[in-house]
C-alpha cells in the first residue's frame, strides 16, 4: 500500500516550467488515477469458479495464485502436467485430489466435466486440441497466447468455443495492461481527435531475446513458431485495439535473424558458456544472464527455467548450463527466428501504424507508443505516464493509471495486467457475461489473421491486401 501511495503523491506534482520560461513551454497538468476504492473482488457474497489447470509452466502457475489470494472467487481442482515436481508444487499450494491430477490433457477431457473453466498454458503448438476438446465438453476457456499457430487451426478454436456455447478469452494480457486501457479511454475520449497514426515499438531486452529467442522454447519456427506471432502478437492487437473497430486492408512487414549466427561467433569461443575463454566479452554469457543472478541468491526467471527439476540451487544450475539448451553459445545454437521486425498497416478510412519488434535493446517490454491525432498528440512508454498534449491549448497533460491498491504481488506482471486478466475471466465465467472480457474470441481472432498475414508479407516480400474475413 505504502508503494501506491509515493505513486499518488508524485502524481499530484505538476511538472511546470520556470517562470522565465513559462510563457514558452506548454503548461503541463498531471490527471491522478491510482485507485484505492474498488473493493476486492471477494468482498461480498460472491461465486467461486472452479478451474483446471493444463499446463503448469510459468504461466500457468502465475493464474492459479488468484485462487491463494481470493480463494472465495476460485478453487483450483485439477492440474495437467507431467512434471513430479510440479505436481507436488501443486498438490501442496491447492490441496488438489490425488484423481484430478493427470500427466496427459487428454485423460481430464475424457472425464465428465468437474470444473466450471480450464486454464490452457501448454506449448503454442500445443493449443488447438485440448481447446478444442474441452469446448465440446462444455468448459469456459482461458487460453494463453498466441491462440494457435496457423489461422486455420485459431479459426477452428474460435468455432468449437462459439458452437459449444463456452466463454473463451485470451492471454492478450497487454489489453488488459493499466497503461494500455486508460489510452484506449483516452482515444476514445476524442481527446486527441480522429487517429491519423500510431507508432508503437517493443524492445524485447538483448538478454531476454538470447534467453527465449536464441536458446529458448521459441527459437525455432518449427518446433514452436514465427517471433511475431510468439512475442509481438501483443503488439499488433494492441493497435487493433485502440484502432477500434477500423479494418485493417492493407500490410507489409520486413524482418531478419541478426546477429545470432555462426558467422558471428567471436574468436576462440566456446560451445558451451561455461568454459568459454572470451565470455567475458559477450553480453549473452550465460554466465552473466544465469549463475551471477542465482550467486546472488536470485533464482526467479529467467534462472528457474533453467532449472526445471524444481531444485533451486547452484549445483542444480550449473548441471544445467553444462548440458541444458540455456548453457550454450548463442552463436551455436538451432535457432531460426528474426531478431528484428517491422510491420506496416493501413487501416479502413486512411488511418496508418507501424509496429517495430526489436531484440537489441537495452529495455525490456517497456513498450514505446507515439498516436497521432487530428487534435493532438499522445505519448507513452512503459509504466506511464500517457502524456498528451492538445494543438488547441498548447498544454500537455499528464495521466497515471488506474492501479488498484489491494494488488497481489504474484500476479503484478505486465504493469499488474495478469490481475485484470484473470480477474475479467472469472468474473464473467461467474457471471456468464463474456462481455466482460476484453480479449474475447472475435476481437483476438483479427488480431491474429493480422499477425499471419503480416509474416506472409515478410516471406513473400510484397504488400499484402486483406478482405473482410482477415484472408
Amino acid at each position: 500500500m505504502d508503494f501506491f501511495k509515493k505513486l499518488s503523491k508524485s502524481g499530484n506534482k505538476t511538472q511546470g516550467a520556470s517562470s522565465a520560461q513559462e510563457s514558452k513551454m506548454p503548461k503541463t497538468e498531471v490527471h491522478d488515477t491510482i485507485d484505492f476504492e474498488t473493493p476486492r473482488p471477494d468482498k461480498g457474497d460472491v461465486k467461486r469458479v472452479t478451474v483446471l489447470i493444463v499446463g503448469a509452466g510459468s504461466r500457468g502457475i502465475c493464474y492459479t495464485y488468484y485462487a491463494l489470494n481470493f480463494p472465495k472467487r476460485m478453487k483450483v481442482v485439477g492440474a495437467v502436467d507431467p512434471r513430479a515436481s510440479v505436481k507436488e508444487m501443486l498438490k501442496l499450494m491447492h490441496r488438489i485430489d490425488e484423481d484430478k491430477y493427470f500427466d496427459d490433457w487428454r485423460e481430464a477431457a475424457e472425464r465428465e466435466r468437474f470444473a466450471e473453466a480450464v486454464i490452457i498454458a501448454t506449448p503454442d503448438r500445443l493449443h488447438k486440441d485440448p481447446a478444442i476438446a474441452f469446448a465440446k465438453k462444455g468448459y469456459h476457456i482461458l487460453l494463453e497466447k498466441p491462440m494457435a499457430v496457423t489461422p486455420e487451426d485459431c479459426c477452428e478454436i474460435v468455432n468449437a468455443c462459439k458452437e459449444n456455447g463456452v466463454i473463451l478469452a485470451v492471454g492478450h494480457v497487454m489489453r488488459y495492461h493499466p497503461i494500455s486501457r486508460r489510452t484506449k479511454e483516452l482515444l476514445d475520449s476524442g481527446v486527441i481527435g480522429d487517429i491519423v497514426h500510431i507508432q508503437h515499438m517493443e524492445p524485447i531486452g538483448y538478454w531476454h531475446f538470447a534467453h527465449s529467442y536464441v536458446r529458448g522454447n521459441w527459437r525455432n519456427e518449427e518446433e514452436s513458431t514465427f517471433a511475431l506471432l510468439a512475442k509481438s502478437c501483443h503488439d499488433i492487437d494492441l493497435i487493433c485495439f485502440w484502432m477500434g473497430n477500423r479494418r485493417c486492408v492493407k500490410v507489409s512487414s520486413f524482418g531478419t535473424l541478426s546477429h545470432f549466427t555462426k558467422e558471428n561467433q567471436p574468436e576462440g569461443a566456446s560451445s558451451r558458456c561455461l568454459d568459454c575463454s572470451v565470455e567475458e566479452a559477450c553480453p549473452y554469457s550465460a554466465q552473466k544472464v544465469y549463475l551471477k543472478k542465482a550467486l546472488r541468491g536470485s533464482f526467479g526467471w529467467p534462472v528457474s527455467v533453467v532449472c526445471s527439476n524444481g531444485v533451486d540451487d547452484i549445483e542444480s544450475l550449473t548441471d544445467a548450463l553444462k548440458t541444458g539448451p540455456y548453457g550454450r553459445c548463442v552463436y551455436e545454437c538451432d535457432n531460426d527466428v528474426v531478431s528484428n521486425q517491422v510491420v506496416n498497416m493501413e487501416f479502413e478510412g486512411g488511418q496508418t501504424a507501424a509496429f517495430t519488434m526489436m531484440a537489441f535493446t537495452r529495455d525490456l517490454g517497456a513498450r514505446k507508443t507515439t498516436i497521432y491525432g487530428t487534435k493532438g498528440e499522445l505519448r507513452c512508454t512503459g509504466g506511464g505516464p500517457i502524456q498528451v498534449f492538445d494543438f488547441v491549448t498548447n498544454k500537455e497533460t499528464q495521466y497515471q493509471a488506474k492501479i488498484v491498491g489491494f494488488m497481489p504481488m504474484q500476479l503484478s506482471a505486465h504493469g499488474g495486467a495478469d490481475y485484470y486478466l484473470i480477474d475479467s475471466f472469472i468474473s464473467a465465467v461467474a457471471n456468464n457475461d463474456p462481455s466482460l472480457i476484453i480479449s474475447g474470441p472475435d476481437e483476438t481472432l483479427r488480431s491474429h489473421l493480422l499477425v499471419f498475414q503480416a509474416e506472409k508479407s515478410r516471406l513473400e516480400n510484397r504488400v499484402v491486401h486483406i478482405d473482410k474475413d482477415g484472408q
